[in-house]
């Protein structure tokens, strides 16, 4: 008598490897969605012009500080706001701050440049306030560049 043998079969069929799929593509999208990678990029960007206008804010009044109270050349006159860059606050500013106060004047992370006191543009931009009788104007350094709908700015 013959004996009728099976032959095993090893493998998956195509209807398993196509839902093993379709749940790891659905998985993997709501990672996307949940980390956000465009949306982490932006707030790092954020995060640094925070700690840029800072710094530059910190190297204006350490400068400030070291001259009796007279801030570097290049800033703009009561009421008024400039961009820092060569052709907003000028080489002045920078030869001012650059080395003694600060390493090199902080840029935009996205569409800042400098190279030296001679080429540079931050993105950064500074305002002056007004000053009531008697009172010191108020600087205020600000990041117009800021994403995610962020409005960057430190006054003192």
């Amino acid at each position: 008598m013959k004996v009728l043998s099976k032959k095993l079969q090893k493998g998956f069929t195509l209807i398993e490897l196509l839902v093993v799929i379709g749940i790891l593509a659905v998985l993997l999208s709501i990672v996307l969605v949940a980390i956000n990678p465009a949306r982490q990029f932006a707030q790092a960007n954020n995060t640094q012009r925070r700690s840029d206008v800072g710094a530059t804010l910190n190297g204006i009044y350490q400068y400030a500080a070291d001259n009796k109270g007279v801030l570097p050349a290049g800033i703009p006159a009561q009421g008024a706001s400039a961009a820092i860059s060569t052709a907003g606050t000028g080489t002045a500013f920078c030869n001012a701050l650059v080395p003694t106060y600060i390493a090199a004047l902080p840029r935009d992370p996205s569409t800042g440049t400098y190279t030296d006191c001679t080429n540079y543009s931050t993105a950064y931009q500074i305002n002056v306030s007004t000053a009531s009788a008697g009172n010191t104007p108020r600087l205020t350094v600000s990041a117009p560049g800021a994403e995610l709908g962020v409005v960057i700015s430190v006054t003192r």
